[in-house]
C-alpha cells in the first residue's frame, strides 16, 4: 500500500522535494503513524510547527467549533478571532501592530515592504538597502530568497530584488562594513535554522540593535522557526533584552494551521504600510486566527514555556553525551528545544536509518542532524530518541 501511494505521488506531484519513503496517516501526542500502522517518535514536529503535538484535544475542539461558524470572510470585514489573536500576539511579543499572513515567507515579504516604505517616507528615495546574513534562510518566494544568504537557493532565479548586502552572523564588524547611507534595515534569524542552528551571540544582537538606534535603521528579526517558546521564551529575542522594530512569526504560531504574521512597533506602524500598500485574501481568516488564539491560550494555561526550560537541559545533556561517544559528531549547538548535532560528513543515511527504526529526524544542511520536537516532549521521549539514534549511528558510522 505504501509503495503504491508513493508511486502515485511521484506521478502527480511536482518533484520539488526529495521525500522520505513514508506516508504518514495520523498522529497522537509526540508520535506519528504511517498508513500501515507503524509508530514513529517525532522529533521534527512538522519542522517546528506542532508545538503541542498531535491531536491536542482543546486545540482540535476550538478549530472544529470555528469551522462550524465560519472559516473565511476576507479582509474587507472585521472578524472576532483575528481581533482576539492580534491582542494576544501583542501581549506575548510586546509589539504594537500585527499583519496576518499565510506563511513565514509571506511574513518576510511584508517585513521587507514595511522597511522599504518606512525609508521611502523619510527621504522619498527608492534605492534603500537591506543587510541580511550569510547562511540564512527566510523562504522560497522571490523577496525571501533575495535575503536568504545561500547562493545555491538563488542562482537559478536571478535577478533577485536588488540592494541586498550580506554580512556574517555574529560578526559585528562585517555588519558595520555593509552599512551605507542607503541602509534601511538589518535582517536576521535570532537563531539560524537551515543555516546550521546558530544562535545569535548576545554581544552581536545587542551591537546590531545599538547600530540601528544610532542610524535610524530598522532591526528585523525572523522568529519563524525559533519563536513560540522553542528557545525558552515566547520569542528568542526576549532572552537577550533587545527588541526588534519588525519581527516575523509562523510555524508554531498556528500549531498546524498554515499561518504567519509580521509585527512592528507603533513608530513603524505609523510610518510605513498604509491602506492599499499590502494585502492578502486568506491572511487573518477566522479559522487561522482561531488557531493562533487557542495556541497562545494553551501555552499560558499549560505553562508550556516553563516545561521547555525544564526539559531542554536534559535534551542538551543527552545530545552532548552522544557527541562524546561518536568521533563523527563534532559538536552540539542550539538553544532550548532547537538543537543540532554537527557531524563530520553527510547525515542523510543516519536520518534514513533512524526513520526505519521509528524515529523522525531532519537535517539542517548536509552535515547537521536537527532536533525540533513538539514542546511537550518528556525525558522518557528523549531517552527513547537517544536509543534509536545511537543504534542508527552505530550502524552508519564506522
Amino acid at each position: 500500500m505504501m509503495k503504491q501511494y508513493i508511486d502515485e505521488a511521484e506521478q502527480a506531484l511536482l518533484h520539488t522535494y526529495n521525500r522520505y519513503q513514508v506516508v504518514f496517516d495520523h498522529g497522537e501526542g509526540v508520535h506519528l503513524y504511517d498508513i500501515e500502522g507503524k509508530e514513529y517518535l517525532d522529533f521534527v514536529a512538522g519542522i517546528a510547527v506542532y508545538a503541542l503535538g498531535y491531536h491536542y484535544k482543546d486545540y482540535d475542539d476550538a478549530l472544529k467549533a470555528q469551522i462550524d461558524k465560519i472559516m473565511h470572510t476576507s479582509n474587507y470585514y472585521y472578524n472576532v478571532p483575528a481581533i482576539e489573536a492580534a491582542k494576544k500576539i501583542k501581549k506575548i511579543s510586546g509589539m504594537d501592530r500585527v499583519f496576518f499572513t499565510n506563511s513565514g515567507a509571506e511574513a518576510i515579504e511584508g517585513a521587507i515592504k514595511a522597511a522599504r516604505k518606512y525609508a521611502y517616507l523619510k527621504d522619498g528615495k527608492t534605492d534603500h538597502e537591506i543587510i541580511a546574513m550569510n547562511h540564512s534562510f527566510h523562504g522560497r518566494t522571490m523577496g525571501a530568497l533575495s535575503v536568504t544568504g545561500n547562493p545555491k537557493y538563488r542562482e537559478a532565479f536571478q535577478p533577485m530584488i536588488g540592494n541586498i548586502r550580506f554580512a556574517d552572523m555574529n560578526d559585528l564588524d562585517s555588519v558595520k562594513a555593509c552599512i551605507t547611507d542607503k541602509t534601511c534595515a538589518i535582517l536576521f534569524e535570532t537563531v539560524q535554522g537551515e543555516g546550521g542552528i546558530f544562535p545569535a551571540d548576545s554581544d552581536f544582537i545587542k551591537g546590531v540593535r545599538a547600530l540601528c538606534d544610532e542610524k535610524d535603521i530598522l532591526l528585523i528579526l525572523d522568529e519563524i522557526q525559533c519563536g513560540m517558546g522553542r528557545c525558552g521564551s515566547f520569542y528568542a529575542w526576549q532572552r537577550y533584552g533587545v527588541k526588534p522594530d519588525i519581527m516575523t512569526s509562523a510555524k508554531a504560531l498556528g500549531g498546524g494551521v498554515p499561518v504567519g504574521a509580521f509585527m512592528m512597533t507603533e513608530k513603524v506602524g505609523q510610518h510605513s504600510l498604509a491602506a492599499g500598500d499590502h494585502g492578502t485574501t486568506y491572511g487573518g481568516n477566522p479559522l487561522a486566527c482561531c488557531a493562533i488564539s487557542k495556541m497562545i491560550d494553551l501555552f499560558e494555561e499549560n505553562k508550556i514555556i516553563d516545561h521547555v526550560n525544564a526539559v531542554a537541559p536534559y535534551l542538551i545533556k543527552k545530545l552532548d553525551e552522544l557527541a562524546e561517544k561518536y568521533d563523527y559528531i563534532s559538536l552540539r549547538r542550539g538553544c532550548g528545544l532547537m538543537q543540532g548535532l554537527v557531524c563530520k560528513g553527510p547525515v542523510g543515511e543516519i536520518i534514513s536509518k533512524a526513520l526505519e527504526k521509528g524515529l523522525v529526524l531532519i537535517n539542517a544542511g548536509t552535515d547537521i542532524i536537527r532536533f525540533v520536537p513538539p514542546l511537550i516532549i518528556t525525558e522518557k521521549d528523549i531517552d527513547d530518541m537517544i536509543v534509536i539514534l545511537d543504534d542508527a549511528l552505530s550502524q552508519c558510522v564506522k
